[in-house]
């Protein structure tokens, strides 16, 4: 029996509404089957659509289920950061002043709150060297000429990225790649670092085209992993600011700060639409 649940929406990786990255937000999700879950995902047709839950972890705050149209995740940033605020927003209270623990398919994920804006521990990075074979053909759906390419490498934090850092973030702005040729190879994030006088420090790009999401624009799991490469290797200083969906048409900004053994990374949330949903 289809039953009225409170429902959210928001944008992520914004203050400013219709610039970020939208999330949907289904509440007390308790009942919900996998294929309900996966089949409102398909009709909201965001790049991400969540569904929280009670905790079954007892050092959790609450759980969250984080659908693709294409499938169900393990691990999201901008789906966190929005459940997060989501959950709270409808008088969620957290067991840690100033800290949430959410639940999801990785395990338990901290955030903090700094002011308004949240922000979330990176989770641990597993980094793989990239077959030559496969990185030539995604080099080449790209469009990228080779000579832009500057180093590569599977990232995987719960998701799975093809890790591309570029030589020119104008030329990576400018890409128009061919989606159907990705969608037979790999998930790719693409990071270039900004000219001086720019307003943040790099410019990133998501082509998500197995999941269904050809471009996304603004991806807190991607910008984690780059993070933790970059700082890793000493590409970026320990705080930093990311530009992504830029040629999109939207003002994504990502937060990164390193804090002790922790990678944060954090953005605004803005709030669009509030009422129910039947499912």
């Amino acid at each position: 029996m289809a039953t009225t649940r409170r429902f959210t929406q928001l944008d992520v990786f914004t203050a400013q509404p219709l610039r970020g990255n939208p999330l949907a937000v289904v509440h007390d999700a308790q009942g919900l089957s996998d294929a309900e879950m996966a089949a409102f995902a398909r009709w909201t047709n965001l790049s991400e659509t969540t569904f929280l839950l009670p905790p079954a972890d007892a050092n959790a705050d609450y759980r969250v289920r984080i659908f693709t149209p294409g499938g169900e995740l393990p691990f999201a940033g901008h789906p966190t950061l929005g459940s997060c605020r989501a959950w709270l927003d409808a008088g969620g209270q957290p067991r840690q002043v100033g800290r949430v623990v959410q639940e999801c398919g990785v395990g338990l994920v901290s955030l903090r709150r700094d002011g308004e804006r949240l922000a979330f521990a990176a989770p641990p990075l597993r980094r793989e060297p990239v077959d030559s074979a496969l990185l030539s053909a995604v080099v080449d759906a790209l469009g990228l000429p080779p000579e832009d390419l500057l180093a590569a490498c599977w990232l995987d934090n719960g998701p799975t990225w093809l890790g591309l850092r570029v030589a020119d973030a104008s030329r990576l702005r400018a890409l128009r790649p061919d989606h159907g040729a990705l969608k037979r190879l790999a998930k790719v994030g693409l990071v270039a670092a900004q000219g001086a006088g720019n307003e943040t420090q790099f410019e990133v790009r998501a082509f998500a085209a197995p999941l269904g999401v050809e471009e996304d624009p603004v991806t807190g799991s991607l910008n984690a992993s780059l993070a933790q490469w970059l700082i890793g290797e000493g590409l970026a200083p320990d705080a930093y600011v990311a530009a992504q969906g830029t040629a999109m048409g939207r003002a994504g900004r990502v937060h990164v700060q390193r804090d002790g053994g922790t990678i944060w990374v954090g953005g605004d949330v803005a709030a669009c639409i509030s009422g129910s949903v039947t499912l």
